[in-house]
């Protein structure tokens, strides 16, 4: 599937402590997992990425997007604009856990382009990748790259997304533990 990526600059970073409906995304790429008394589901969105996770009962679902994405209200447990660098940590009902940082930052072009080749190299050998249309004036367009290590205990989420118009690079990680 090609797709085209929103402007960096309209993206949001945000934790819910529900499902999202699926419907709602334009996937390019889905995982599922189940390990250790967890499941989850993983996928590169047209605007980033949704991943949720479910343990005992306890659903948290964390989405990077655009903030034209109409999004319910109902909770909403954590909503930042992805901008510099941020770090959030949430103890959960049950003794479960949700950390996450996020980073968005401007690189040289020539950092931006070895970076993307980079993560084109790293999702032929593991991990989701996507590669979404060139909007045009650049011959490569954005990428998407997620990678997922899964223990008896925790799923950890490293996030990479790349918006070659800005010289911009999304980097995302969050850990969602079992008590």
């Amino acid at each position: 599937m090609i797709s085209l990526r929103p402007k960096v600059g309209e993206l949001v970073f945000q934790l819910y402590g529900r499902a999202l409906h699926p419907e709602l995304f334009e996937m390019c790429a889905s995982r599922t997992v189940d390990r250790g008394g967890y499941s989850a589901s993983v996928s590169i969105t047209s605007a980033g990425h949704l991943v949720t996770w479910r343990k005992d009962g306890l659903t948290l679902t964390e989405v990077a997007t655009s903030v034209s994405q109409p999004l319910p209200q109902k909770r909403r447990l954590i909503s930042h604009r992805i901008a510099g660098e941020r770090s959030d940590r949430m103890e959960c009902r049950g003794g479960a856990s949700y950390q996450t940082c996020f980073q968005l930052e401007t690189v040289h072009q020539e950092v931006f382009w070895a970076f993307q080749q980079e993560l084109l190299e790293a999702g032929h050998r593991r991990g989701m990748l996507h590669r979404f249309e060139s909007k045009g004036r650049v011959a490569l367009g954005a990428i998407s790259w997620i990678d997922v290590e899964t223990r008896p205990r925790s799923l950890s989420i490293q996030a990479y997304h790349t918006f070659p118009d800005d010289l911009a690079i999304v980097k995302t990680q969050s850990v969602f533990e079992c008590p």
